[in-house]
């Protein structure tokens, strides 16, 4: 059924009461920044952002060294993914390497565009010169791979090569971008501030086009205040004494499941992959504690958990409240 194909997937938000423990978004558990919050609760809700977000787009592309033309601006990554499938000037296949974000896979499938799923980098970079948008993501949800081919790819590519850059700010040394790369930005997640939607693009084109297929407004005050906020140097200086003890948790996390007799693969941003058996069966038992993991059978992986980074109170109580569920869940895989 087709509104089954379509149905979003995030693994997160369940609209069930808020957990005492959420490591299911992957969003900086030491947040929110207080800079980027200031910069937000300086807007007044009262008046239309500009329709054209002149001055933000401005800002962002002074920040990334291209024209405002070579900027568009929308509501978070998903939208912006989305709206890029929409465009899709070429009309081709849709290129993806699996397991990865699901929403590329559903924008695909909402316009019945044909849709290239992949599993290996040799496969990928086969069928990168005949697609019309491939998308990446660097470091990879849920996985956390960062592909070495990122020069070689944007060389192949036929149309648009997309790097979703999610959680790039989280990543312990950061590799060099590409070159004419498309670069997708979704700054809330760094900042801890993932109920402010807003994100950009960044494109070695002129934008203009597709900046006009969004609705009117896509972007709020709120989120204009986000995209801004997150370019003042007192944020980019807090993000930045974030990112070592966001590591040192990750790995106490990892420590911890370890000692549980799980294994873990780490990434080298702020969240990991654990392997439980029955992953479906132990989000929900942990939800009934009062925590929130993220199932990654939608990723195409149904015997993990993928956990962010929490702070250590949360950590504590998430292994205490895991050892006890797999203590009592049959057939899972140790």
């Amino acid at each position: 059924m087709l509104d089954d194909v379509l149905r979003p997937i995030h693994g997160g938000p369940d609209g069930g009461p808020e957990p005492l423990y959420d490591f299911s978004t992957n969003a900086n558990a030491l947040g929110p920044n207080p800079v980027v919050l200031e910069h937000i609760q300086a807007k007044d809700p009262s008046r239309y952002p500009d329709p054209l977000y002149r001055n933000l787009r401005r800002l962002l592309a002074e920040a990334h060294g291209v024209s405002p033309e070579q900027v568009a601006v929308g509501t978070g990554t998903s939208e912006l993914i989305h709206r890029l499938v929409r465009w899709n000037y070429l009309r081709g296949p849709i290129l993806l390497l699996k397991p990865t974000f699901s929403e590329y896979a559903r924008a695909a499938r909402a316009l019945d565009l044909p849709l290239w799923e992949v599993e290996t980098p040799e496969e990928y970079l086969k069928l990168l010169p005949r697609s019309s948008i491939a998308f990446l993501c660097l470091p990879n949800n849920p996985t956390g791979e960062v592909y070495p081919f990122l020069e070689e790819a944007v060389r192949r590519a036929g149309g648009a090569l997309v790097l979703d850059l999610a959680y790039f700010p989280l990543m312990e040394t950061p590799p060099s971008l590409p070159q004419g790369a498309w670069l997708l930005y979704s700054p809330n997640k760094a900042h801890g501030l993932t109920g402010v939607r807003a994100g950009y693009l960044v494109a070695p084109l002129d934008l203009t086009v597709f900046q006009n297929l969004a609705p009117s407004w896509p972007v709020s005050v709120y989120g204009e205040g986000l995209l801004e906020g997150q370019l003042d140097p007192r944020a980019q200086a807090w993000l930045e004494s974030t990112r070592k003890e966001l590591h040192r948790l990750r790995g106490l996390l990892a420590q911890g499941l370890r000692e549980l007799g799980l294994e873990v693969r780490e990434s080298p941003a702020n969240f990991l992959l654990v392997r439980v058996g029955q992953a479906a069966e132990v989000a929900r038992a942990l939800r009934e504690k009062g925590i929130r993991v993220r199932d990654a059978t939608s990723f195409g992986l149904p015997e993990w958990l993928r956990l962010s980074a929490g702070r250590e109170e949360a950590i504590g109580a998430l292994l205490e409240a895991l050892a006890q569920v797999l203590a009592k869940t049959k057939g899972v895989s140790r």
